[in-house]
């Protein structure tokens, strides 16, 4: 998990929140609109930063538990970049997935990313779901989780197996210890229902929403219970609801096992520059040879074989990683220079306390919106059939999520999206996305009516919009002015063409997307 800012905004003016009716069980048995009672608008308070120097903060008071709205309740977070335009097209509240990704800087983000044609015409709004960053209480169910160095991952001897299942446990039953009346709240219906309440103290009959990656899961679920307070949904990444969640982790290991392949093929195209050789077959045997040589001597005792595959997961994120990880990986193999990938573990693997807080979300929700198998028998079985043939991520990716196997409190069921009520609807998704496969973005687009879906062929990064791609946000934009879709008639509506790989960091015409850059720090890792 990256690194994450500290919180942008703290509490600025509690208010009461909208109470709904909804039972916090909501399965797809139950996805009818709740009952809604409005109350007072929230207090905006100016907490601008030097990149986004217009974002207001405010927050907003809402029950734990929505069936019983007299309860105790908590705080969100909220952040805005108020509209400019004579035309005013509503709130667009948006998230960047997770789940425990704080929202608070993408709205700032989305607000200086869209034409100011169009960003002038909404209350860009951000907010920290329950549980994540400013949003009271803030979970963190064991500080220092993720603190180097952790055992291998791969459990290649029984005692091995143990230190990382204990581990997975011990985080558990903190959470369970820590945080017993909160976790059993501590979901996707949950969050959503905190999404009305915020629609009902911004006055909106309607929002708008732009969802990143697990957000395309949290505002398809919004809109199967809430059709009728939707004027326009975008998701961008799309999770496959039919998974949630143990099956699509396993999904993304195949992929982010081909988006590692896609790596090293880059990294042999520029040998000139790396010098690790030009079969992609033998890149990789070095690239494996430096993890079993980490796995015995970690790297300044800090990155051993889990902190090396926690540092080249995010490649499988975002290509403009790929020069950083490439310079780190030549320097190792090379020169026996361990300091640039010591630099780009701290970089784009490790944890902070804001991750802390990130995982515990990610966990609590996951482990709470469904059932996940208790008998680690099964587990193990899955686990090892996949690492046969897709070995980077896959045990990585198992312990990350093992705490469900454990989980103290009692699973829901998953919520069917499908939905014919809901206005039509913008998606996106990469061919090549590895965090959120394609097939997800294929299988949204059938469930809900009406919607358009934009591929971007041959693309691999995760978070596609307002990253850098024209033609992607010219679809965007035009359907954030004034709805307009592209509709083909088959399976796909419109196709965009994917951005160049970059080029390496020692040559002239090495250069990212600043967009993209920012936008990736924004998004939370593992959904």
């Amino acid at each position: 998990m990256k690194k994450r800012a500290a919180a942008l905004c703290g509490a600025a003016a509690v208010v009461a929140g909208m109470i709904t009716s909804i039972p916090a069980d909501a399965s797809a048995g139950s996805a009818t609109a709740p009952r809604t009672t409005q109350t007072a608008k929230p207090t905006w308070k100016k907490c601008g930063t030097s990149a986004y120097p217009t974002l207001q903060c405010a927050s907003l008071t809402v029950p734990l538990d929505h069936s019983h709205p007299g309860g105790p309740q908590i705080t969100l977070a909220l952040s805005r970049v108020p509209h400019t335009a004579k035309t005013y097209q509503g709130p667009l509240l948006v998230n960047p997935g997770g789940p425990g990704g704080s929202g608070l800087k993408l709205a700032g983000f989305v607000a200086s990313s869209l034409p100011k044609k169009v960003a002038a015409q909404y209350d860009v709004i951000g907010f920290d779901p329950r549980g994540v960053g400013a949003s009271k209480p803030a979970l963190d169910c064991e500080p220092g989780h993720f603190n180097a160095v952790r055992p291998d991952t791969v459990p290649s001897t029984p005692a091995m197996e143990k230190a990382n299942l204990d581990r997975a446990k011990a985080f558990a039953e903190a959470c369970g210890k820590k945080y017993a009346s909160v976790l059993p709240y501590i979901d996707t219906v949950s969050a959503v229902q905190d999404m009305d309440s915020i629609r009902g103290a911004l006055g909106a009959e309607k929002i708008n929403y732009f969802g990143y990656s697990y957000g395309t899961y949290l505002g398809a679920v919004y809109a199967k219970l809430y059709p009728n307070h939707v004027r326009r949904l975008v998701l961008d990444s799309i999770v496959d609801p039919g998974g949630v969640w143990y099956d699509d982790n396993i999904g993304q290991d195949y992929a982010f096992n081909d988006r590692h392949l896609a790596f090293l093929a880059w990294v042999a195209k520029h040998n000139a520059t790396y010098k690790l050789g030009t079969d992609p077959a033998k890149v990789e045997t070095k690239w494996y040879a430096m993890r079993a040589a980490l796995a015995k001597k970690p790297a300044q005792k800090k990155v051993g074989a889990s902190e090396l595959e926690d540092t080249y997961i995010p490649g499988g994120y975002y290509n403009g990683y790929w020069p950083s990880l490439a310079e780190a990986f030549a320097a190792y193999v090379n020169d026996k220079n361990t300091d640039p990938l010591v630099e780009a573990y701290d970089n784009f693997a490790a944890v902070d306390a804001s991750g802390d807080n990130g995982y515990s979300v990610y966990t609590a929700v996951q482990c709470r919106d469904t059932s996940w198998p208790r008998d680690w028998n099964q587990w193990r079985e899955d686990n090892w059939a996949v690492y046969d043939k897709a070995p980077l991520m896959v045990w990585n990716n198992a312990w990350y999520n093992a705490p469900c196997a454990f989980w103290p409190t009692r699973s829901l069921q998953p919520v069917d999206i499908a939905n014919a009520a809901l206005p039509p609807a913008l998606l996106f998704q990469a061919t090549n996305d590895a965090a959120t496969p394609y097939e997800g973005g294929v299988i949204v687009h059938h469930q809900l009516r009406g919607s358009s879906l934009v591929v971007e062929q041959g693309g691999g990064n995760h978070g596609i919009t307002l990253s850098g791609n024209t033609c992607l946000d010219t679809y965007l934009a035009a359907y954030l002015t004034d709805g307009k879709l592209p509709h083909s008639g088959g399976e796909i509506d419109a196709v965009c063409k994917t951005l160049p790989d970059p080029e390496p960091l020692r040559t002239k015409a090495a250069s990212t997307s600043s967009r993209g850059s920012a936008l990736h720090g924004l998004l939370g890792f593992r959904g």
